[in-house]
Formats: structure tokens, sequence, C-alpha cells
């Protein structure tokens, strides 16, 4: 066929006109979704990377949407749509094999802001030009500018690297491509070639097919190439490419099946050594993967990038993941125990991608929970479990959701989890979707029980293993592989704010029993499925008289009655079971209670949360200038309790314990926010803690600084780690009495 090629781009009278007339912003609404008509299914792509110029010819194997049904796609348009900004790609060349001459402007294509519309009789005509009567194939040649790409989205030069970011719509800044996440196609090769010299490392998504050097370098400078073919479909938002010249450190890890992956981690030559850690929190999430879900890692390659020109944290490529050194970069000198578990989490986060998000993605950005809310769970769990430390790491994440994610619900920016309509979807990546998300996915856990919510992994990943998916279709499998009815669960996925649980209880002594009265409210018009994690403890002996059971909050009010054999306290929303706001009927915390669980309870999380309620109790009366000394005496009575306890054998729990409220967290709790007078009102209690205990405090930081100094060996383990935490708490209050 011969291909529509002129000396002016065909796409440069449009880009001078939406650069003129720039068109407005098209808002994007969920149930408007409708799938295209024609998809692609294969793609080879060709880049030629020269100063100042990139080249990039594509070749799309084109079929009919087996999903689509009849349906028109979403521009009513009877043709292969096409995603591509005008004003960053030059459309040089255009053809489909099988229509003999020059495509025709208008007739047989049509150029549309941000579009390119190949019509379906130019499609049907070139129908059957290969073998395969099935397919059409569709052939581009684009010219880009990396190094004026400043939005940093696409393919863009920073400093001596080239570098892609597509999530979320950043593909069709490179080339003219459907660039939705329900088109997965097989990148079957991708060409990547440059100045030898200038840029010896090329990667992209997949396995290395081949690789050697090739003329046609300017000044007859040598250039370099690879060939690059990754088996699996995928959206464009996962697609990957890098080129620069940077170091290597190899590893290798053997799967459950026996297959041996070539672990390769790049970053500048002089960062090379800082990657240790980071290699090795990626086996330790593979094999964390395979124990936990069944999830194998399924290429012989995985590739790791981590470079301080990467404009965003990290990206979950195929095969090819993409960090800014800050995520990665670990040094016993100069990092803290905080860099190595971020470094840990974010390495865990992005390679728990490749079953959720990658092999299993979203039909469309409106799902981004689906992949990241349950990646979050996922990188949450990890971290927890591998270091021996879930309640510190609950405590940590549930902080997170406090800090940020309740703003956010209660400003103006306050969203479902799965938003109803976009402008810019780069404007979702936000604490709901992420944060919440995780919340939500972890109630499907807590409801269903670990077993339960594995089978449901388990299904998720049968039925959808290599489609684009929604919300809806991982409710449905966790639903049928528990037999269980979630259909009331699903409003948490449309229902923004945070809700908030009232709670009254009483204890008959007559008829021994203990009775719970539980009430909601939220944005939903009709009730949500909260699940309640409760506890009992004897108000005798402290003992648990209930172990952790979840009570299903699933209408406006409820009561639970328990047979008890004398008084209780009841520890609510253990492990923090529901982002909710838990609050007692009565307005007022029983401080003799919250005192009673800061040394009692069995659960950790509520052990920190009771005496964190405590702390801000005696704080708000100091700056309100109400009597506090009672409240005080609590404080007092509880913080001993915790720094004696010999019951609490992690030191992570007992330094979180002891540590009171931040300033944000106290300010959340005040109608008007006087900085300087929580500041003061905190540092009387701390000061007053500190006096107290001083000689306690001072003798327990003795103990652990000789453990800490007779450490030979730099370790980031949970107990290494806990009891840095914990010198540095007690360090905190001494500083305090100065």
């Amino acid at each position: 066929s011969n291909r529509t090629m002129t000396s002016t781009p065909l796409n440069a009278a449009l880009a001078a006109e939406t650069k003129a007339n720039p068109p407005k912003p098209v808002e994007v609404v969920r149930l408007e979704y409708a799938p295209l008509k024609y998809v692609v299914s294969k793609v080879s792509l060709d880049f030629k990377l020269y100063t100042g110029r990139t080249l990039v010819e594509s070749v799309l194997t084109v079929t009919d949407n087996d999903l689509q049904k009849g349906e028109s796609d979403v521009g009513g348009e009877d043709g292969l749509v096409l995603d591509g900004e005008e004003a960053t790609i030059k459309l040089l060349e255009l053809s489909v094999d099988g229509c003999e001459g020059a495509l025709v402007a208008d007739v047989d294509y049509i150029l549309k802001p941000g579009k390119l519309i190949i019509k379906g009789d130019t499609l049907r005509r070139g129908r059957g030009a290969s073998k395969n009567e099935t397919v059409m194939v569709v052939r581009t040649t684009v010219e880009i500018v990396p190094e004026d790409n400043t939005q940093l989205s696409g393919l863009y030069k920073s400093g001596d690297m080239y570098c892609t970011q597509c999530e979320a719509e950043g593909f069709r800044r490179i080339t003219y491509y459907p660039d939705r996440p329900d088109v997965m196609a097989t990148f079957e090769q991708v060409r990547v070639e440059a100045n030898a010299k200038d840029f010896p490392v090329l990667l992209s998504n997949g396995n290395l097919v081949k690789e050697g050097t090739c003329e046609g370098g300017t000044n007859g400078d040598t250039r370099k190439f690879a060939v690059w073919s990754d088996p699996f479909p995928k959206p464009s938002y996962l697609f990957a490419l890098v080129a620069g010249d940077l170091g290597c450190l190899e590893d290798s890890f053997t799967t459950m099946s026996g297959r041996n992956v070539a672990l390769r981690f790049y970053s500048e030559h002089k960062n090379v050594s800082k990657l240790i850690y980071a290699v090795e929190s990626l086996k330790r999430a593979m094999k964390w993967d395979e124990d936990t879900f069944g999830l194998e890692y399924d290429l012989d390659l995985f590739n790791v990038v981590a470079v301080e020109s990467f404009n965003m944290g990290a990206m979950e490529n195929k095969s090819l993941n993409v960090f800014n050194t800050s995520c990665v970069l670990a040094d016993p000198k100069t990092s803290s125990d905080a860099n190595y578990f971020r470094v840990e989490g974010i390495i865990g986060h992005e390679y728990f991608h490749n079953w959720t998000g990658n092999r299993v993605t979203c039909r469309d950005w409106f799902q981004l929970t689906l992949k990241e809310g349950l990646t979050v769970f996922r990188d949450q769990q990890f971290s927890g479990q591998i270091n021996n430390c879930a309640a510190v790491t609950r405590i940590s994440n549930v902080l997170t959701v406090r800090g940020m994610q309740f703003k956010e619900d209660a400003g103006p920016m306050s969203h479902p989890i799965r938003p109803d309509a976009y402008i810019a979807m780069d404007n979702f990546y936000t604490a709901t979707v992420y944060r919440k998300g995780a919340e939500v996915i972890r109630m499907y856990n807590t409801i269903l029980g670990t077993g339960g919510f594995r089978k449901g992994m388990d299904l998720y990943f049968k039925r959808h293993d290599g489609s684009a998916v929604t919300c809806d279709d991982f409710l449905a499998a966790m639903a049928d592989a528990n037999d269980t009815d979630l259909s009331q669960f699903s409003r948490w996925y449309s229902t923004s704010g945070t809700p908030t649980v009232t709670y009254v209880s009483s204890f008959d002594e007559e008829k021994g029993l203990f009775v719970i009265g539980l009430s909601q409210t939220s944005r939903s018009d009709e009730p949500l499925f909260i699940p309640v994690a409760l506890g009992l403890l004897d108000k005798e002996t402290g003992e648990e008289v209930l172990p952790t059971t979840v009570l299903e909050l699933k209408e406006m009010n409820q009561t639970f009655t328990f047979p008890v054999k004398g008084d209780v306290v009841p520890s609510i929303l253990r492990n923090f079971s529901a982002p909710v706001k838990m609050v007692p009927a009565s307005g007022v915390v029983n401080e003799s209670d919250m005192a009673f669980l800061a040394s009692n309870d069995t659960d950790g999380f509520n052990r920190w949360d009771s005496a964190q309620q405590l702390y801000a109790a005696a704080i708000l009366k100091v700056m309100d200038g109400k009597e506090y000394a009672e409240t005080l005496d609590l404080v007092l009575s509880t913080f001993g309790a915790t720094l004696t306890d010999a019951s609490i054998s992690d030191d992570a729990i007992r330094a979180y314990a002891l540590i009171l409220p931040g300033e944000s967290t106290l300010a959340e709790a005040v109608t008007v926010v006087d900085p300087p007078a929580i500041r003061n009102a905190r540092k009387f209690v701390k000061k007053a803690i500190a006096k107290k205990f001083k000689t306690e405090l001072t003798a327990a930081y003795e103990k652990l600084t000789a453990c800490v100094e007779a450490d030979t060996v730099f370790k980031v383990d949970g107990e290494s780690t806990g009891r840095r935490r914990l010198r540095n708490v007690y360090i905190g209050y001494l500083c305090a009495l100065d």
C-alpha cells in the first residue's frame, strides 16, 4: 500500500487550530462508558532517538472488538478511534495495509482535537491484506520532541536520560493509539535505537530479544539498538522505555515452580551501591506473594530503574518498574528506619501490581481504586507480616488515613473511592482512592476472613486474568467464592465522606448480659455494611472474656447482646476494622475505660488508640483551661503501666503507646485551631510525664542505648527498628525537661 506522507505533517493544520483555539475541557462520565468498535490486539513500535527529534513508527494489528456486541464506539464513529495530542505529535505517515493509493483526509480518516479516526470503510478495504482475514493493519510514523516535553507525561528527556510516564494518559503524547485501559494489546516488538556512547542501556517491557549496533548516526556516530518483546497483553499506560548511561546491580530469584528470574536494578553509577536493600526487598515481596496468594512472577526478567530524573514516585510498568531514587536508595550511613520501611513498602507495592493492575487491569479510570486500593492493602499486609510488626504497621497506616484521607473527606475535594465523573483524570490520584480504597478491601478481608478473602482472590484471577474489569467484578468474585450476598457492601464504592458510628453500652447484672447499641450516619441514603470488630475485657481482672468478634452493622440502628459473668469494658473497632469515626452516644469519652484499655487491651491497635484518646483529653483540657488534674492522673498511671509492662514484648508497640498525639491530630479535635495553644498544652503534658518518670525513662534509655551500641551489624528487622524507635521516644521525653 502507498503511505500518505507529505513534508508537512498531516495534523499540522489541526495543531495550529487547537493552539489558536484550545478546545474546552470535556467531562467524562462513568455511566457513559462504551467499548470501542475496533481494538488493537498486537503492536510493534520502532523508536529512533536523536537529539531534538525522535521518530516513532507503529504497526497496529486491528480487530473487531468481541466485547463490543454491536454497539458503536465512544465517538459514535464507525471506525478505529486513536488518541493523540497534535500539539506533541507530528503525524508524518499513515497507511492501512491493502488500501491502494494515499489515504485522503475526511474521506478515509478524520482528524479531530485529540483524535485520529480511521473510517470503518477504510479498515474494511484493508481487511484480509495479511493472511488473517479477520485483522487489519494500520501503520503510522510520527515525530516527537522529548526534550521539549515539560509535562513529563509520555516520552521525555530529563538530564542525560530518556524516560516515559504513561499513566494515566501519556501514551497519546508518544503516538496515535487507543489510549484507554480496556484496550489490552500484546506489544510483540519494541525496537529502541539511540547513540551508543550516550545511551548504552536501552530498556522496554518484557524480554530482551536482541541488541547490537547499527549505522544511521549523525557525524558517523555508532548507534545501538535493542529489541524487546512482552508476551502478556497490556494497556498502553503500562508501556515503558528508558535510555541512558546507567549502572546495574544484578541478582536472581527462583520462583515456586522452579523458574529462574534475572533481577536487574539500574541507577546512576554513583547510586548502584545503595540498591542492595531494594533488591532484597523485591525478593521478599516475590516470595510473600507466592506464599500468601499463590501468585508467581511470569517472565524470565524483571528490570527496575531508579533514577533521579523520574518525575513520579514510582510506576509499575510491566516488567520494567521505574522509580525516583528517593523511593529505592537506602544506605545505613544516611537512611533512617523510616526510609528503609518506605523502600520496602514501595518496592512491594509496585511489584504486587504485576497481578493486581497489570495481569488484571481497570476497564476505565473510574475503577482506579480497583488496582490501587487492592495493591495498597497488599503492600500493607506484606510490610506488617514480613517484619512481624502487624500492629505497628496498622497504627502507621491508620494515622495516614485519619490525617490525610479523613481531611480530604471533610473538605471540598471529597469524593467516593469510585468517582462518577472527571475532567482531568490526574486529579483522582488521591488519598481517598488509594488509602480509603485499601480500607474497603480490608473490610472484605475482615468480613470474609483471611481464607474467604483468598478464595475470592483466586476466583477473581481465574475469571479475569488478561482482562480489564470493574470494581463490581471484584465484588462479585468475593461474593460468589464465599456464597454470600455483598450487594449492600457495594455502597462503599459510591459514598463520599467519613461515616460516623455511635455506640452506647450497658450491663444487666441480673441477667448477666452486656448490650451494645450501634448507630450509623453517612452520606449514603441507605445504610452501609460496616464491620465493627469487638472484644470484651473483664472490668475486674482485665482478662479478655470475648475474643475479637466481627459485628455486621447493616442497619441504621442495631443492638448486639452478649452473655457475660461480670461487668466488662468493650474494645470497639479493633484493628480499625472500618474507615469510620467511632463516637460515644454521650459525646464524651469514658476516660477510665480508655485508661483501662490502654493498659489491658489485647488488640495492639486499640491499646494504642485508647491511650491516644486519653492523652488527647488531657491536652485539650489543659488548652481550654478546664480542670485537668483527674485526667492527668489517669494519663500518668497509664503511661507508667505501659512503661513497665513486662507483657509488652514489642518495643515498637511500647513506643507508639507512649507517644503523645501529634499537633495535627489534636487540631482535628477542636473547632477553632490555635496552633500555639495546642503546642503549649502538649508541651505541658509531656513535661509533666517526663518529671514524674525521669528516673525510669533515664534507666530505660541507658539500657536500650547499651543494646543498640552492642549491635555490631546494622539491621532493619522489626526488633532492631523497634528498639531504636523506643529509644528515641525516651530521649524525646527527657529532652522535654530542659
